[in-house]
């Protein structure tokens, strides 16, 4: 089939608004139109093809093609395109996947309320959290504190959980009862501590917030295991412990949100693992499906969904597609493929260890100050001065310099300020991580030689 690609870029830019984007300058110069995806691969309508190393916006966990999600998705809409979960019903998938998630999830974080996206998730646990604790006669402890620079979506509740200052502007967030502390990120802040040192020191920023505040009024923590969006700010091992004793100590609900780190982005099913936490309530959404269909989850352990089974009366939350058919057949074809190909396992014990030695060598590069990588997940700092921690002047030119390059490269990167990110398909083989490898290296080539001139 011919593609009339400047007629589709038309109908885009007269239509359609992208989100984060600059609409305008988009329009001016023409989206690109992406056709097909095979494995770690995508082309687009003008035939290149593009080693996507940031598997779709960190979801396509298993890849692109598996024609069994497809097929899952076609037997349950023959059979039972859609129902509702609402008026005492619900549906086979739905039933299941609920018990896969309680299965893999750690500890007793058992009970899934299903949306439709990562964000829908976080303002269901902001609702439900706030819900847990004044029927519990403490309707005063209804304050959450995120972190700066955090990600939790883009809806009013996500947007200001997150710490994102950009996206505060547009809308009038944070809403009223959301605080922020710092994040940890030592290439930024780390000063002469050591890693470990500088992990306790962030996470005590909890406990001075919660006094500050007052124990009596923090209902929740909510972070990402690793800060995503913001640049891959891995957290020293020492961080998310802390942060476990400061929530205990203090009664303080702990949300891990897993919907980057979920499904073994880090090398382990959740990032909770990875690092040594666990959490009392959990939000997934991504790589629940590998993105083949969307779908989130709230998950929430057995304290806080026993109080919410037994407060009595009507749950009065949900959406018309909460647990669609659907959707959960989808997720559960994809949780089958990646438990019976031990598509986690292979990722953590094959592919890291030789991502990761390779990524160390990018970080040898003279554009590069920090080369930071855990699991599948990982960050080039780019800087003026390889002698020191610091950033360009400008944040941002540089990154999205780099990024485009590798794009006429074909290899696609994201840039956050001028942070190169990676986040493969989990399926990627040594040989694409070689390639991954030769065109960031001309990438970054190209791009100092650009700044040079």
């Amino acid at each position: 089939m011919t593609i009339d690609i400047s007629e589709l870029q038309r109908l885009d830019a007269a239509h359609h608004l992208h989100p984060f984007n600059d609409n305008a300058a988009l329009a001016k110069k023409g989206t690109r139109v992406l056709v097909r995806g095979e494995g770690c691969y995508v082309w687009d309508a003008e035939g290149h093809q593009l080693l996507d190393a940031f598997a779709g916006l960190w979801c396509v966990n298993i890849g692109y093609g598996r024609p069994e999600l497809g097929e899952a998705a076609s037997r349950q809409m023959t059979r039972l395109a859609y129902y509702n979960s609402f008026f005492q019903c619900t549906t086979e998938p739905t039933i299941r996947l609920a018990a896969k998630l309680a299965e893999l999830t750690p500890g007793d974080v058992n009970h899934a309320f299903f949306v439709n996206s990562g964000s829908e998730a976080n303002d269901t646990i902001l609702r439900l959290v706030r819900h847990f604790w004044a029927v519990q006669d403490q309707p005063q402890k209804n304050i959450f504190i995120g972190r700066h620079n955090g990600y939790h979506g883009t809806t009013v509740a996500g947007a200001s959980l997150g710490g994102m200052k950009a996206m505060h502007g547009q809308g009038g967030l944070p809403i009223p009862d959301i605080a922020h502390i710092e994040p940890p990120f030592w290439f930024a802040d780390g000063g002469d501590l050591d890693e470990d040192e500088y992990g306790l020191r962030a996470a005590r920023r909890l406990e001075d917030r919660i006094l500050e505040l007052g124990p009596e009024r923090v209902a929740a923590f909510i972070g990402e295991p690793i800060m995503g969006a913001i640049g891959v700010y891995i957290p020293p091992r020492t961080y998310w412990p802390e942060i476990e004793r400061i929530c205990r100590k203090y009664d303080v609900l702990l949300v891990a949100d897993e919907v980057i780190c979920g499904f073994g982005r880090t090398g382990q099913w959740f990032g909770a693992q990875h690092f040594g936490f666990q959490p009392d309530v959990m939000t997934l959404a991504k790589g629940i499906t590998s993105g083949y269909i969307p779908l989130g989850a709230a998950m929430f352990n057995d304290r806080v969904a026993g109080v919410l089974k037994d407060s009595g009366g009507e749950l009065a939350h949900g959406a018309t597609y909460s647990g669609h058919p659907v959707c959960a057949a989808v997720a559960l074809e994809n949780l089958r493929i990646m438990q019976d190909e031990h598509i986690v396992e292979h990722a953590r014990e094959q592919i890291a260890p030789y991502l990761a030695q390779r990524w160390a060598e990018l970080g040898e590069h003279r554009l590069v100050g920090q080369a930071r990588i855990t699991g599948l997940m990982g960050a080039l700092e780019l800087v003026p001065d390889k002698g020191r921690r610091g950033f360009f002047d400008e944040r941002g030119t540089v990154g999205a310099l780099c990024r485009d390059i590798a794009l006429r490269n074909g290899l696609i990167l994201r840039a956050t300020y001028d942070s190169m990110l990676l986040s493969p398909p989990l399926v990627i083989t040594r040989a694409q991580v070689d390639e991954l490898f030769d065109k960031a290296w001309k990438s970054l080539d190209q791009t100092a030689q650009e700044l040079g001139r």
